[in-house]
């Protein structure tokens, strides 16, 4: 059992890496995940049904389920999806994420508050 990033792949004389590579105990199965800057395009499927199937041949153990894809993208067209994935044979998943900053005074005070947590708490109390 193992986690990776970048996992590297030698298929044939080419070597390739899937950003992310998990194993989940229940499913008793690989799961690779591409994380994508850009909105999704249909050859990040591609990609990663490449990604699958290397790890199936090569990686796998006999014991184990067929490999789980996951491409997490910023953004993805529906339709667009619906389409890449109609024909695909492969266990994977699409989904999008969705970057939140904290804004730079709430992480202060919660800096600050943490910093004050740990400093009352290490002092010896007085009797």
């Amino acid at each position: 059992i193992f986690m990776d990033q970048e996992y590297r792949l030698n298929v044939g004389a080419s070597s390739f890496k899937a950003d992310l590579l998990f194993f989940h105990r229940g499913l008793q199965a690989l799961v690779a995940v591409e994380l994508k800057k850009t909105k999704f395009h249909p050859r990040d499927l591609g990609q990663l049904e490449f990604y699958l199937e290397a790890l199936d041949r090569d990686v796998k153990r006999s014991n184990e389920n067929p490999s789980i894809g996951i491409i997490l993208c910023p953004d993805a067209d529906k339709v667009v999806v619906e389409y890449a994935m109609s024909r695909s044979m492969s266990p994977t998943m699409i989904a999008e994420y969705k970057r939140i900053l904290i804004p730079q005074e709430q992480m202060q005070q919660q800096l600050r508050e943490f910093c004050q947590f740990f400093l009352t708490e290490d002092k010896p109390k007085k009797k």
